[in-house]
């Protein structure tokens, strides 16, 4: 299609195509398309300046040869009962007839036909060959055709096979005209009027439309097209007689060419469609290839969002365990934590008892021994509170360690379950596998750390571990620790106290105070012993408190770094499936309007 025989609104629309297939080969090229759609597309571009290609198409013994020569008039094409046609044939113009091998088992043929230098005829392999890369060439070459002329023969018409074949052919967008060909094997016309009928309404169902059918003969007509020409030639330079039989075979031949159907065929290909039917074809016929394409990459990068938003999903409820783990184990903390609080307060209570009963007038000689005192003291009020506390201390350790385990077993089974979930691997080919395995790697290395972390979770060491660090935060509030966790230093701290009240004996000993200083005394002893334990138990239970955050934050934190690299892929190839997708919209809004343009 020269530029120079176009006009400038054709020049034009040229161009626009070719920028909007070259964009659409550069969002492809970024996305990982098959290398196959690559190639089709640049072809496509590449064939928007070369001659209306006229693609002859159909299974073998259809009569596609015959149909070629009787088309040229000469027999350019080999013919025979057997698959004859093993590569593509390019037919175009030439001074001579030539043959020469292309590229890619493409065989280039030159013949001296006027309509030749206007349009390029291809003949493909028969597509239900024994040899199965027939079937491919003729599939392959298909994207680049602008008119096809499927054949079908009347003594097998439209078969299963052709009809999948005319399918796909359709998918890209193809104008097909069918071509009934060897009606002369017909008995009658009512014979062929339904068989036409039959392909009319097998195509209409498969095509959505009612296609074009030639019913014809190619042998009919390529015989009297040959023996017209044979005569032609031997009247040159013949007598009178000679010519006179000549005419009369000419008018059986001619007779026969018309009776073959052929030059309806004819009348359409180089009447119907003329040059402006041909540049309209030729402009179509890009954009059904770049609809096709991009309509199966928009669909691929849809179920890939698709694919993804579960992903999202999973994410999304995973963090939503973590959020109800984190206030399942606050909450349930507290109620822990309250069990030490109780015994903080019984001890309290208990002291309370102990003081009631002992700093009185008639223990005065028992609150003079300073030891045997504080020795009672700590027999009757603290003497079991640091195992009491030890033991709440370590249930509620043994309570975070499996509380942690679980949610791993939980994050683990989660998602082992959506690894299950199958992608679009199989949707192009291997297209997209680098995604697929990239995806699949990554959720299963997830997966994976949390799998070990279950299995070389050591409950035990777990625990000695919150256990020290439990132990060290008490410590930093200034307080002693005794061998035990927490529970040696309440102990060291309340027998602080004890001092307080062997101290007073002295002002006891003074005698008439005695009974106004005691009760007072006394009630001063239970009120700093009191201030001791709420200060040892907000330091006590606040170390604690903050120890706890700390652990339940190094668990949440540890899943995430499992999950992290899946979460990462997830959001940046949700946002380039999502910015793929919606430059496809464009591309497709611009092949719309395109297609539009062309009518």
């Amino acid at each position: 299609m020269a530029s120079g025989m176009l006009t400038e609104r054709q020049n034009q629309l040229v161009g626009e195509e070719q920028a909007t297939l070259n964009r659409l080969l550069a969002l492809l090229g970024g996305f990982e398309a098959a290398p196959d759609d690559l190639s089709t597309i640049r072809q496509a571009v590449e064939d928007l300046g070369e001659l209306f290609m006229l693609v002859i198409i159909g299974e073998f013994n259809s009569g596609k040869s015959s149909f070629i020569n009787a088309l040229l008039g000469e027999r350019v094409m080999e013919e025979g009962v057997t698959p004859t046609t093993s590569k593509i044939n390019l037919l175009r113009w030439g001074a001579t007839q030539s043959e020469h091998q292309g590229s890619d088992g493409v065989i280039e043929r030159t013949y001296p036909a006027d309509f030749l230098r206007d349009i390029t005829i291809v003949d493909t392999p028969g597509t239900n060959a024994i040899i199965r890369q027939h079937e491919a060439l003729t599939e392959r070459f298909v994207p680049r055709s602008d008119l096809v002329l499927f054949i079908t023969s009347a003594d097998r018409p439209f078969t299963e096979s052709e009809r999948a074949l005319l399918e796909k052919i359709q998918g890209w967008g193809k104008k097909i005209v069918l071509i009934l060909n060897k009606i002369d094997l017909l008995q009658d016309k009512a014979e062929l009027q339904r068989i036409v009928e039959f392909i009319e309404d097998n195509a209409r169902v498969l095509l959505g439309i009612t296609p074009q059918i030639f019913p014809l003969s190619a042998r009919m007509a390529q015989r009297g097209r040959l023996n017209n020409n044979t005569l032609a030639r031997r009247a040159d330079g013949t007598d009178a007689t000679t010519t006179r039989l000549t005419d009369r075979a000419s008018l059986d031949y001619g007779q026969a060419f018309a009776a073959s159907g052929f030059p309806a065929l004819e009348k359409y290909v180089f009447g119907t469609l003329d040059e402006a039917s041909r540049l309209r074809l030729k402009l179509l016929s890009p954009l059904g290839v770049a609809e096709k394409i991009s309509a199966r990459y928009a669909t691929l990068a849809n179920d890939r969002l698709s694919l993804l938003k579960g992903d999202f999903q999973t994410l999304e409820n995973i963090e939503r365990q973590l959020t109800l783990y984190q206030e399942d184990m606050e909450r349930n903390f507290s109620h822990r934590l309250s069990q030490i609080d109780t015994i903080i307060y019984e001890t309290r209570d208990r002291a309370d008892a102990f003081f009631d009963r002992n700093i009185r007038i008639g223990r005065i000689i028992d609150l003079m021994r300073a030891e045997r005192f504080r020795a009672d003291f700590e027999r009757e009020v603290v003497s079991d509170l640091a195992d009491r506390v030890d033991r709440a201390t370590q249930e509620m350790i043994g309570w975070m360690v499996d509380q942690d385990l679980r949610i791993w077993q939980s994050v683990t089974e989660y998602l082992s379950r959506r690894r299950q979930v199958q992608s679009d691997e199989a949707m192009i080919g291997r297209v997209g596998q680098g995604f697929d395995n990239d995806r699949r790697s990554l959720l299963l290395g997830a997966t994976q750390q949390a799998r070990d972390a279950v299995n070389s979770y050591d409950k035990q060491r777990e625990g000695e571990d919150i256990a020290y660090a439990m132990r060290s935060a008490v410590a930093q509030t200034g307080l002693a620790v005794g061998v035990g966790i927490i529970g040696g230093a309440l102990a060291a701290a309340t027998s602080i106290a004890v001092v307080d009240v062997t101290g007073i004996t002295g002002a006891v000993l003074g005698g008439l105070l005695a009974g106004v200083i005691l009760p007072t005394r006394k009630r001063q002893v239970k009120h700093d012993f009191h201030k001791k334990m709420e200060q040892l138990r907000y330091s006590v239970t606040g170390a604690m408190t903050d120890q706890f955050r700390s652990e339940l934050q190094r668990s949440i934190e540890r899943i995430h770094e499992a999950i992290a690299p899946y979460s990462r892929f997830v959001r940046a190839e949700h946002d380039k499936m999502t910015q793929f997708a919606a430059e496809m919209a464009q591309v497709s809004n611009e092949l719309a309007h395109l297609r539009n343009e062309v009518g």
